[in-house]
């Protein structure tokens, strides 16, 4: 090897080492940082976002497994821009691993996301990286759509760094168009901006489209004056990647210029990084310039492998644009080295997977490139029964449209009326219940009325009648001593006592309040024979002076009776407040207690009926009733109905 070449060689693998190097340190101190920030899902996206970016020019897999993290974590944390900043990550890391497929579904992603959260920064990035993407695959309409839309969000918002970005992006694809002019007048424009901004990597950017420019006019001095500004700039930033870029370039344009020793140096040199870092969807590009070197040095051996790679490495990246570029280098060596069948070949190839592109039929364009001669006869037949293949398909595609769009009608009418079967069955079995409810209490009701009237008519009446026989024979008894007499006046105490009870009994399973006075005398009367000394009770009532119908208030009576007893029994309360309120709405009835409470959550296992009947009750009127209590902080029972 001369010297001379020696000596560029080393520099420029000094450079590259020099530069991971530096990486290197940076991903440390992120890993570090992310140690301190456990649990923090949106903050340790950013610092694996972080990392991805930092890895895209020294290692490819590593970009895509942190961006793949960071999207993770920015999923867990739920937040629209972490995930926006992520999936853009994914779609950068994607794309310079040549995963084009990949890189625009994450890139759609991102959009979603950055609209969700109103950000403009990242809806620009999505747009100009839809466009980016849009131009792999050759969809240039598309491409200039976005890349559009990008600049327009920039001027907007009069973000100087994304204006210039959207215009080098312009510019990149007026120069993949071929309309050099326009090209030029976006690159000069974002030159300007990023001067103004004194932004070397931006400069960098700028440098390196110009001198594509004048590489594409054949202005080989020029380009490279503009290269080597674009390289001396990128190497004093550490930018890998752009340096990567303008290796490429520097070798093509001396390749172009006649200096093939320089042009192979240089590509090689591009070639080397972009294989160290997994850098893919540049790599045909640089592959096909190096063919080329090979052919102008007329080692057509070398020339014809590299070209070769170009194209294996397009169709592994599914890079559309690379590939029938790829294919149409090799159908021009061919030719320019007279290996006439092998040039007719890749031509074919060339212009079938080109004109796919626009989706063009495959037929036509074998036709066009085998039946150049035929007569305008034999295109009208082939167009003809092309006419009548796809009105095949167009009534194969409406038969199937009508049995699809019935079967799913069929499918809506049959959910439809099992809904409403169900919906019926429900309503029989709530109506059952109801009735079984009903049937229940109205029992209950009337068995009630019954021991209630056996006890005052029959029973009451005996012992009443007992009372005053035992009474009236009272001056008859001779009583031979004073204990006697004592003994006699105490039985007859006791038959008084059990007339009492056996009346407050009768009363209390049928108050004849209630009966006659309505809901609101019957509670009051039966709160004035609580003692006070056991608990004392308040008594609020507001708009039940007027008679509810017996049914509500014979139920209600029932349920605030069970609610008081309960309260006497098991709380050990000092107070009970008994709140009965009727207004426009409804009816709300509130009892509590400052007793021991309980565990509402242990209701399910108290083996008692009261609670229940409660609730069966309240339902019947078809009200909600709701208890809130916890251990040793009292009871409180809310009861609610609405007007009916």
């Amino acid at each position: 090897m001369p010297f001379s070449k020696f000596i560029i060689v080393s520099t420029l693998s000094l450079l590259y080492v020099t530069c991971v190097q530096a990486s290197a340190s940076v991903n440390d101190s992120l890993r570090a940082e992310i140690l301190k920030a456990k649990n923090k899902p949106a903050a340790l996206s950013g610092l694996y976002t972080r990392l991805a970016y930092n890895s895209l020019g020294t290692d490819g897999d590593s970009a895509i497994y942190f961006a793949r993290k960071a999207q993770q974590l920015a999923t867990s944390s739920g937040e629209n821009k972490a995930l926006a900043i992520a999936y853009m990550c994914l779609t950068y890391a994607y794309d310079n691993h040549g995963n084009t497929d990949a890189a625009l579904a994450c890139t759609d992603t991102a959009k979603r996301y950055a609209d969700k959260a109103n950000d403009y920064i990242l809806q620009f990035h999505a747009e100009l990286m839809m466009g980016s993407l849009c131009r792999r695959k050759a969809n240039y309409e598309q491409a200039i759509k976005h890349a559009m839309q990008a600049l327009a969000i920039a001027e907007r918002n009069n973000d100087q760094t994304l204006t210039s970005n959207a215009c080098n992006n312009i510019g990149i694809l007026y120069t993949t168009l071929k309309d050099i002019g326009r090209a030029e007048e976006f690159h000069l424009r974002a030159l300007n901006i990023r001067k103004k901004l004194n932004n070397a990597d931006l400069i960098s950017q700028s440098l390196n489209n110009l001198g594509i420019i004048n590489r594409e006019r054949g202005d080989y001095d020029k380009a490279l004056s503009y290269y080597k500004q674009a390289l001396n700039l990128s190497i004093s930033i550490g930018d890998t990647q752009n340096m990567a870029f303008l290796y490429n370039d520097i070798g093509a344009a001396y390749s172009k210029k006649g200096d093939v020793t320089n042009g192979e140096l240089y590509l090689k040199e591009s070639i080397n990084i972009r294989e160290k870092i997994k850098e893919y969807y540049e790599l045909a590009y640089t592959y096909n310039y190096l063919g080329e070197n090979y052919e102008r040095k007329n080692d057509l051996k070398n020339a014809e492998l590299y070209i070769k790679k170009a194209l294996s490495m397009a169709k592994q990246i599914a890079n559309n644009k690379q590939t029938y570029e790829a294919l149409e280098s090799l159908s021009d060596f061919y030719a320019r080295n007279s290996i006439y069948d092998s040039a007719y070949v890749y031509a074919i190839k060339y212009r079938l997977f080109r004109d796919s592109l626009v989706k063009q039929e495959h037929k036509n364009v074998v036709a066009e490139l085998t039946t150049r001669y035929e007569t305008v006869k034999k295109e009208q037949t082939i167009a003809t029964q092309q006419l009548e293949i796809d009105n095949q398909r167009y009534i194969i595609a409406g038969v199937m449209g009508i049995a699809l769009l019935t079967l799913l009608l069929a499918i809506s009418i049959f959910r439809r009326n099992k809904l409403v079967q169900a919906t019926k069955l429900q309503a029989a079995i709530m109506q059952q219940q109801e009735l079984a409810t009903k049937g229940m209490i109205e029992a209950e009701e009337k068995e009630r009325k019954r021991i209630a009237a056996e006890l005052h008519d029959g029973i009451g009446q005996l012992m009443s009648a007992a009372k005053l026989n035992l009474s009236s024979i009272k001056s008859d008894l001779q009583f031979t001593n004073t204990d006697n007499e004592l003994n006699y006046d105490k039985a007859l105490g006791l038959v008084d006592e059990s007339c009492k009870e056996i009346r407050n009994i009768s009363h209390n399973i049928m108050p004849n309040a209630l009966l006659k006075s309505g809901l609101n005398n019957a509670i009051r009367e039966f709160v004035d024979k609580i003692d006070t000394r056991i608990i004392k009770v308040n008594l609020h009532t507001e708009g039940i002076a007027e008679r509810l119908s017996s049914d509500v208030e014979t139920v209600l009576y029932r349920v605030i009776q069970e609610c008081v007893n309960n309260v006497i029994k098991h709380a050990n309360a000092s107070r009970l407040d008994i709140s009965i309120i009727k207004d426009k709405d409804g009816m709300s009835i509130t009892i509590e207690d400052n007793g021991l409470g309980f565990d509402t959550k242990k209701m399910a296992d108290f083996n008692g009926i009261g609670l229940k009947n409660i609730q069966n009750r309240i339902q019947y009127l078809r009200g909600t009733v709701e208890w809130d209590s916890s251990v040793g902080r009292g009871t409180i029972v809310s009861i609610h109905l609405d007007n009916k």
